[in-house]
């Protein structure tokens, strides 16, 4: 029997009434790109073990500008966002992809404009290559544009997205943040949300010589909420480039990075963990490419997979002819608690310099029996010692991510989620 083959323009379905409507060039000229590509099935190689079903089993249409201010508030403190370190950052809160200054304490010392007013859609992202960048382009509505002026350090920036959802809806932010020469900045990212909806946002990231960008990514979106990430990032000489993602929420989620090394001694890290549970599937991805010598770059992915859920690691590393004296290490580990869970890995190396130092491996297991007799003897119960195992495991990733309060904050919405204490 022969196979039946979707015409790319199937895959829009949900998106078609707002995409027939674009009337702008910029725009149309990502609609066509994605027109001829449409969204990637299991048949593209970079998308073989995640599956983008979840989109097409309804409609999503563009959510209203106005929402709940009550229940955007009641997120933000569920989140921990008003108390604590995280309630005397400055902080950008974005509902359903619109820019909320009310919610907002804007950050002082930094250039900040937004996308819903200039529409600079930058150079760094590829709608050409990448479909859900395209679907982006030709969605946007807004988006938050920070700058950091040459030497100045701008201290931490809370960037938070809500997705607060009475119908199925789709958002689509597009924001850039160009830290230029000398400068740094710390720059925490939480999503959240609650109802069916699709945040699917694109990042342009900007690293001048000498710079730092240290970038925390935390997701824990609606249980019935899709969260496909994209992040353009380029380092120029001895910049960095240091950046986390703790997945654990949404029924789907992707964060998938691309970096480039663009001079000598510049240095990236692409970190993470994920903690997965029922059918949750979370994918996280990477294009690391060395384009000059005497570059750096780390990766370490810890995933913990329970239920039916499946994670999903593909890490590749390009090395370029130039890139000589290239240092690159890959590693992603996987703790499976249930004979369902699945975790598919694919790190990858691509080199064509001859002297370089590269290596990626990859390690899977369930909860030691030895540690869990341990604290059972100690009257300790068996759910609670789970919780403690796990909590061990995840925190030496955590521990990763270079910012004290980011890292705070992030152990702190993952006991909102996974208490220690108690069943799951």
């Amino acid at each position: 029997m022969n196979a039946i083959i979707k015409q790319p323009s199937a895959t829009l379905v949900p998106f078609k009434a707002r995409l027939d409507a674009i009337t702008d060039p910029a725009r149309k000229a990502a609609l066509g790109a994605l027109h001829r590509s449409g969204l990637p099935d299991r048949r593209v190689e970079a998308w073989k073990y995640t599956s983008l079903r979840f989109l097409n089993e309804t409609p999503l249409v563009a959510p209203s500008e106005e929402f709940d201010a009550a229940q955007a508030r009641a997120e933000l403190d569920r989140l921990g966002l008003t108390a604590g370190d995280g309630a005397d950052l400055p902080r950008l809160v974005f509902v359903n992809g619109r820019y909320a200054p009310d919610l907002s304490v804007p950050p002082q010392n930094v250039g900040l404009s937004f996308f819903g007013k200039t529409e600079a859609f930058g150079t760094l992202s590829s709608p050409d290559r990448d479909a859900l960048t395209a679907l982006n382009a030709a969605l946007a509505t807004d988006g938050a544009e920070i700058t950091v002026a040459a030497g100045v350090d701008a201290g931490r920036v809370l960037l938070v997205s809500l997705g607060l959802a009475d119908e199925p809806v789709s958002f689509h932010p597009r924001h850039s943040v160009t830290v230029e020469e000398g400068a740094r900045l710390s720059l925490i990212c939480v999503q959240g949300g609650q109802g069916r909806y699709l945040h699917n946002p694109v990042m342009e990231l900007s690293v001048a010589a000498n710079a730092t960008l240290n970038h925390v990514t935390i997701q824990t979106e609606s249980d019935d909420a899709a969260c496909l990430a994209t992040l353009y990032a380029q380092i120029e000489e001895r910049g960095s480039y240091d950046s986390f993602v703790l997945g654990l929420g949404a029924a789907l989620s992707r964060h998938e990075v691309h970096a480039r090394l663009n001079a000598p001694h510049a240095e990236v890290h692409v970190n993470g963990a994920q903690r997965l549970l029922g059918r949750q599937v979370g994918d996280v991805t990477s294009v690391i490419t060395h384009a000059a010598p005497d570059c750096r770059s780390r990766q370490t992915v810890r995933n913990v997979l329970d239920g039916q859920s499946r994670g999903v690691f593909q890490g590749k590393v390009l090395v370029e002819r130039i890139a000589q004296k290239t240092d690159g290490y890959q590693m992603n580990q996987a703790l499976l608690l249930s004979e369902q869970a699945e975790i598919d890995a694919k790190p990858e190396l691509e080199i064509y310099a001859d002297d370089v130092k590269c290596s990626h491996g990859a390690t899977v297991g369930a909860l030691d029996d030895e540690q869990m007799f341990y604290l059972r003897s100690r009257g300790v119960p068996e759910a609670e010692a789970r919780q403690i195992l796990i909590h061990a495991f995840l925190a030496e990733a955590l521990a990763l991510i270079p910012d004290a309060v980011a890292q705070t904050l992030a152990a702190h919405i993952m006991e909102i989620r996974f208490p220690v204490t108690g069943e799951e």
